[in-house]
């Protein structure tokens, strides 16, 4: 296949999700009367232009790291919404946040990656491709994926390149943010269907473990990246595969320790008792995180237009697309607590440090919450 037909088909592959997101679908499940079985409130609030990209929310040293789609990148404290530094970059935001509390960097739409310190650019980088995963900043290097899954290395000092890890791929690829991450001295990465574990000095694969095994008939029925965030528990990397499964690699070991049949298209949550996700219905399931036995489901939010998933403490927490956020009871999924924002979709999963939790709008508002 020559470059440019790769080009092309890349391009389908994200007209493919964007056209399943379009699809019109049957009216939301009405939501049931609630009275609030656990206390929680709003801390503080802040406002971005806006988030029509694949927003990922940093939090590092008890700080959050945001991104709007002018160009902001703002650092706020996260127990009291205190500006801690303010930056723009010049141009309309394609894909962050990472940062490792000292660089902090975003991807452009014009594909190019911006590291700040502290609020200051120190270099840019022009990328071949379109961007729609945070980058990763760890080790004092910037680990950037593109769309076409080739992964970029760079000098966090100074933006030197490092290496480029480009390997044979399937000729669809997902048009939504996938899996960088790391454990230990191993850089993880979502290579189609599989989580790759790769050498972060040299490029190199350590292992490989595949979440789904694709079946079909055409190049769009075995589409089935895997869907980032990430979620790690102890040696554990949780993620789905796009339409596929929900799975788990011990990532110490790079081998697969369990994998369900799942449809759906949004990040899971996870901690070390259970793993949750929606499928493409809206409807959630929870799976025992050791074992990968159904622990439960429920279907009171079919519909509603799910964001990705937080588990912490006792709660399973999310958002919908009339920007509520629901915290349910992690043990049965029962609904706990419910609370609103601006009106519009919440837009990837929300984040914790320390006590807060903030969510993020697609209207860019900045909504902080804090459980009791």
């Amino acid at each position: 296949m020559t470059l440019k037909t790769r080009g092309r088909a890349l391009m389908l592959g994200a007209a493919v999700v964007l056209g399943a997101c379009s699809t019109d679908q049957p009216k939301p499940t009405p939501l049931e009367p609630l009275t609030p079985k656990i206390a929680g409130r709003q801390v503080w609030q802040a406002k971005l232009s806006g988030v029509q990209f694949p927003l990922a929310i940093a939090a590092r040293d008890g700080n959050f790291v945001v991104a709007g789609d002018d160009g902001t990148v703002l650092s706020l404290e996260a127990a009291t919404g205190r500006e801690v530094w303010r930056a723009q970059v010049g141009a309309p935001v394609a894909a962050g946040v990472g940062t490792d509390g000292r660089f902090t960097a975003v991807v452009t739409r014009s594909n190019e990656v911006v590291t700040l310190e502290q609020g200051r650019t120190v270099w840019k980088a022009r990328l071949p491709g379109r961007v729609l995963t945070a980058p990763l900043v760890a080790g004092e290097r910037v680990f950037v994926m593109g769309v076409d899954r080739v992964v970029h290395a760079f000098d966090a000092l100074d933006g030197k390149k490092l290496w480029v890890m480009q390997r044979p791929g399937d000729a669809l690829t997902l048009g939504q943010g996938g899996v960088v991450t790391a454990f230990r001295d191993t850089l993880v990465v979502g290579q189609g269907p599989r989580m790759t574990g790769v050498d972060p000095n040299r490029g190199s694969v350590r292992w490989e473990a595949a979440v789904a095994n694709p079946r079909g008939t055409n190049e769009v029925e075995r589409l089935a990246d895997l869907v980032g965030p990430a979620v790690r528990v102890g040696n554990n990397l949780c993620a789905r595969a796009f339409q596929a499964t929900v799975g788990c690699v011990d990532v110490a070991r790079g081998t697969l320790v369990w994998s369900r049949n799942a449809s759906g298209s949004q990040a899971v949550g996870a901690d070390d008792n259970v793993v949750v996700a929606g499928d493409g219905s809206d409807r959630l399931s929870a799976w025992r995180q050791a074992s990968g036995e159904m622990a439960w489901t429920s279907e009171k939010f079919q519909f509603r237009g799910l964001s990705g998933i937080l588990v912490a403490g006792r709660a399973v927490v999310f958002g919908d697309a009339q920007g509520l956020v629901h915290f349910l009871d992690r043990e049965d999924g029962q609904p706990m607590l419910r609370l609103p924002t601006d009106g519009s979709r919440v837009i990837g999963a929300p984040v914790l440090s320390g006590t807060t939790m903030l969510v993020v709008t697609r209207s860019g508002g900045l909504f902080a919450f804090r459980p009791e």
